[in-house]
């Protein structure tokens, strides 16, 4: 029995122990876009590890979303990673909510579908917006309004009528495009069912594809994909305006012009863990950040910030990045 209580004793202070370190542990919001998911998931592990008197919150979504919930206070953020580095330059920095952009990762957008899919067969770069005009078919994708992916592949659609030469066929395009629900979850739409193509990010294509033989996915031309620098300009030919943040002071609305595809990341200006949030964007930036986006995507880039961000770079992280990056 004086075994049995004992064991009982010491279980129960091990409880009370660990209730009492997470009691005390610091809390640290890490706020990022779901394309981020897996690689950031791998630098929470190592940052944890590193720092276990820091408990790491992961919070994602879609990144402008999350950006009206950090300004309208429903989410706190300590760090926020956002899929497009515009949407901290045009959005949180005019909020007060953001002294600078680090990009970090570039990638580009695919178009997926299944080869189950009767729409889908024999679809090609070449013929790729033909199989879209087909009547009935569906191309799924994030709102505009909260999502990067949402807003890039409605930039594609606008740049796919130039790059063509089709007159109307961007509204033509805009009527076959059907919104995801942002909401996940039991009988949420699916591809090759309530849709047969959806504009993505490579590397979240790449990564479902392992997994699902099923699954693939096609380049669109380098003028119209988002994906590289040297057609910044012709990017630039297409927006989207947003809504605002919904906050006094801040613009009714924000235009966000097409650039490449490529991530960034800030320190909230606002957080009260200015030093762990350091110290976790300097992971991310650092060599256990490059290993886990080159495990799961977006492609790491050497970190760059605007020439008018790096005097405002905190001196932890200026060591990490580079001046050079000129926002469109």
């Amino acid at each position: 029995m004086r075994r049995r209580l004992g064991c009982c004793a010491a279980l129960f202070a091990a409880a009370v122990a660990a209730v009492g370190a997470q009691s005390t542990s610091r809390p640290l919001v890490v706020c990022h876009a779901g394309s981020l998911s897996a690689a950031l998931a791998d630098v929470e592990k190592a940052f944890t590890a590193a720092h276990p008197d820091v408990r790491v919150s992961d919070v994602s979504g879609g990144s402008v979303a999350l950006a009206r919930k950090l300004a309208t206070g429903i989410q706190a953020c300590d760090v926020y990673a956002s899929a497009d580095y515009l949407v901290i330059d045009r959005m949180l920095k005019p909020a007060g909510l953001a002294d600078y952009t680090v990009v970090f990762a570039e990638g580009r957008m695919v178009l997926a579908y299944l080869t189950t899919d009767p729409a889908a067969q024999g679809v090609s770069e070449a013929n790729w917006y033909q199989r879209l005009l087909a009547p009935g078919v569906r191309v799924g994708g994030a709102h505009p309004f909260l999502d990067p992916g949402g807003y890039r592949a409605h930039m594609i659609l606008e740049l796919a009528q130039r790059h063509y030469g089709v007159a109307g066929l961007y509204n033509s395009l805009l009527e076959h495009y059907q919104v995801i629900p942002a909401a996940g979850g039991p009988g949420a739409p699916a591809l090759g069912k309530d849709f047969s193509f959806q504009f993505t990010y490579e590397h979240s294509a790449a990564a479902t594809a392992l997994g699902n033989p099923t699954y693939r996915y096609i380049r669109l031309s380098d003028r119209i994909d988002l994906s590289n620098p040297a057609h910044a300009a012709d990017y630039a030919r297409a927006s989207v305006t947003l809504p605002g943040l919904g906050v006094t002071g801040a613009a009714a609305s924000v235009t966000i012009p097409g650039a490449r595809v490529a991530w960034g990341v800030t320190v909230v200006k606002t957080s009260t863990r200015q030093q762990d949030a350091l110290a976790f964007v300097g992971m991310m930036l650092g060599p256990a950040g490059t290993t886990a986006l080159n495990a799961h995507g977006p492609s790491p880039v050497a970190p760059v910030v605007d020439r008018g961000d790096y005097a405002r770079i905190p001196p932890p992280l200026q060591v990490l990045v580079k001046p050079g990056l000129t926002a469109p």
